[in-house]
């Protein structure tokens, strides 16, 4: 199930793991390496007992951003094209493979430690749970480069976390730590040290426990509800429910319900 040797992909107890494995480069962050998690969250589909997905990184930290060397390979090997219109090019690969993380319908949890500084940082926000631990650093540093955070850095993180404390980490380019990142939204859930899969875990159970159609048109809805006025994201409500009102789990659930078991649901 591996996608390449910097990203490793396994399955257990219905959960989807994808693992950014260079911890010799603090898990900096290639194009390859993006669109490799592009491609395997893509590719969770295909396992139909895949209820969550998990994504960590191997090693002291979760990312350190971009791998700036990788970035300037790519660059020379334009050759003389336009500077400008490389770059924009650039950033749609970056995100598009974004928009694919964060467009799959299963629930992404990020288990994040250590540093989660720029590109990296990116790359959770595309996460809808993140859970950290305890010593955890959160930066975008762009604006101190002379640069913006161009790959839905300020676009998700304002939704996220609001304009005036996006600009505040944004504009500052300071880092944050998990009791801050946790007061603003930004981060969902505080594990220790040792323990943030087996938190991560423990969300995903949560989730697990419940209908997976339903779980999945939630993230629709309050994904693609954003910024709609609440009228039209009150009709993709009414649509999303008449497709699950004659579904075998909405059944399995009042059967459940009333006989007073857990539900075992199919996702059907």
């Amino acid at each position: 199930m591996n996608t390449n040797k910097l990203i490793q992909t396994h399955i257990e107890d219905n959960i989807y793991f994808i693992t950014l494995n260079r911890p010799e480069k603090r898990n900096a962050l290639t194009i390859e390496m993006l669109e490799g998690i592009s491609e395997a969250a893509y590719a969770s589909d295909k396992y139909p007992d895949v209820r969550a997905i998990i994504i960590h990184g191997e090693g002291k930290m979760f990312s350190s951003g971009i791998d700036v060397m990788s970035l300037m390979d790519a660059k020379n090997k334009a050759g003389n094209q336009n500077p400008a219109r490389w770059l924009r090019r650039m950033a749609d690969r970056l995100q598009y493979a974004m928009h694919t993380i964060e467009s799959t319908e299963l629930p992404i949890i990020g288990a994040l430690h250590g540093y989660v500084i720029g590109l990296g940082l990116e790359l959770a926000l595309t996460f809808d749970f993140r859970v950290a631990n305890r010593m955890c650093q959160f930066r975008m540093p762009e604006t101190a480069l002379g640069l913006v955070a161009d790959v839905g850095g300020t676009t998700r993180l304002a939704r996220i976390v609001g304009s005036s404390r996006a600009k505040d980490m944004l504009m500052t380019a300071r880092s944050i730590d998990t009791e801050e990142a946790l007061s603003w939204g930004l981060i969902n859930r505080v594990a220790n040290d040792d323990d943030i899969i087996t938190e991560a875990i423990d969300l995903a159970e949560q989730i697990m426990k419940n209908a997976p159609l339903a779980v999945a048109l939630t993230k629709r809805i309050i994904d693609q509800g954003d910024g709609l006025d609440k009228y039209t994201q009150m009709a993709i409500e009414r649509w999303a429910q008449s497709q699950l009102i004659t579904t075998e789990d909405l059944g399995e659930a009042l059967t459940a319900f009333m006989t007073k078991r857990q539900a075992k649901f199919k996702g059907r």
